[in-house]
């Protein structure tokens, strides 16, 4: 059976011609039948802190926008912050190191990440539409706060003090806020639907939204004995619905960056979240592709709790894994299949029986986010999935090395 499923994948490998930008895009064309009717490509990683993540996504993103007419680049990124970055990237004045600082992930702020602003910024110069650059993570909403208390004036003080200590919050630090933080919120967002519509209106308003999800997010536990009052449940529904939004322009086709764990098609955290992915694919259907990012072996950057906590002005520390070869880990059989860089399409169709059982077996990956509590066992850290069920296609890289901080 391994033998049967490494020849299919050969077979259907696109080998990628390196992973540098702004090297063309000619390899990546035979990717392009697989994306055919899509609207929305969910683009993963395997980390959050691994270099080459970011030069494969930014090489797809050149293929996404240059061949297949991508409008928007949505990523996980604070919702409100990242309006910073899309007036950067749509020709605006601003520091675009101080935008990337202020979307509150040090995950991109990275030399990696500016390379992609700078490359958005480039392209929008000569393009006939501007890409855009939108975060749908309602996260760090102090941006929105400090525009919304402009917009209110006077009624600013009596509806935004009480949501003052959302500006300083950070999911995982600290206990949750009191859960009538989220009622002070709705009553922000109610009180502006009650006014004349207008621009001003409901640009304001879109930022009452961003505060009330925010505001539900940091008044939520982490574990609950219902799975569906946690944080991780609401947030990846929220992502789901903040880039709905941008799929009412009809013309609107988006490249998705997120974890792995976002974009995939089912439910992580043991199965307990349904994923940002499985929400937009119960909506889409096939205008949704869910491409994972993984890697063989190498090195990445994540944050160490110390005690159980993390301190966000510690740095993050590098990590390394190993190459494990066994029968149940998907990395394994993509370092078997094919040398090099590559992309594979798995919705194609028909497939050798031992394939087809393969796909739709319990095996496990790679899977680490912006924090690795595991001291001395991370190596073995995995999460598990059904490929067939899970992904659309699977992007690989032998080898990772660190993200490079700014």
């Amino acid at each position: 059976m391994e033998n049967e499923v490494a020849e299919w994948l050969k077979s259907r490998a696109i080998p990628l011609d390196g992973l540098t930008p702004g090297a063309g895009t000619t390899d990546l064309a035979p990717f392009r039948a697989a994306l055919d009717g899509v609207r929305v490509v969910g683009v993963g990683e395997g980390t959050h802190g691994s270099r080459e993540f970011f030069l494969i996504r930014h090489r797809l993103l050149e293929f996404l926008v240059e061949e297949l007419g991508v409008t928007t680049l949505a990523v996980e990124a604070s919702a409100s912050a990242s309006r910073a970055v899309d007036d950067y990237v749509r020709g605006g004045s601003g520091d675009p190191v101080e935008a990337l600082a202020g979307l509150g992930f040090w995950t991109l702020h990275t030399e990696e990440m500016l390379a992609v602003v700078q490359w958005l910024r480039d392209h929008n110069r000569t393009a006939a539409a501007k890409v855009r650059f939108v975060g749908i993570d309602p996260q760090h909403p102090a941006a929105s706060l400090e525009a919304l208390r402009t917009h209110l004036g006077d009624d600013a003080p009596d509806l935004l003090d009480p949501l003052a200590p959302l500006t300083g919050k950070r999911l995982g630090v600290g206990p949750p806020l009191d859960r009538r933080i989220e009622a002070d919120a709705r009553r922000v967002e109610d009180f502006l639907t009650g006014r004349t519509a207008g621009p001003e209106r409901d640009e304001a308003l879109a930022h009452a939204r961003i505060v009330r999800q925010s505001a539900d997010l940091a008044s939520r536990p982490f574990r609950h004995s219902d799975p569906a009052e946690t944080v991780s449940v609401a947030r990846d529904r929220y992502l789901a619905d903040n880039l709905d939004l941008l799929l009412t322009d009809p013309n609107a086709k988006i490249a998705l960056w997120a974890h792995n764990g976002h974009i995939m098609r089912g439910s992580h955290s043991g199965g307990s979240v349904p994923a940002m992915g499985w929400h937009l694919a119960q909506r889409h259907g096939e205008a949704y592709y869910a491409l994972g990012v993984l890697f063989g072996e190498g090195r990445f950057r994540a944050r160490r709790p110390r005690f159980g906590k993390v301190n966000p002005a510690r740095p993050p520390a590098t990590f390394r894994v190993p190459l494990v070869r066994k029968p149940t880990i998907v990395e394994g059989h993509l370092a078997a299949a094919s040398p090099g860089e590559y992309v594979i399409d798995l919705r194609g169709e028909p497939r050798p029986e031992a394939v087809t059982q393969w796909l739709g077996e319990s095996l496990f990956m790679r899977s680490y986010g912006g924090l690795v509590a595991r001291r001395f066992t991370y190596k073995l850290s995995y999460m598990p999935t059904v490929l067939a069920e899970h992904f659309d296609g699977i992007a690989f890289v032998p080898e990772t090395t660190a993200s490079t901080a700014l």
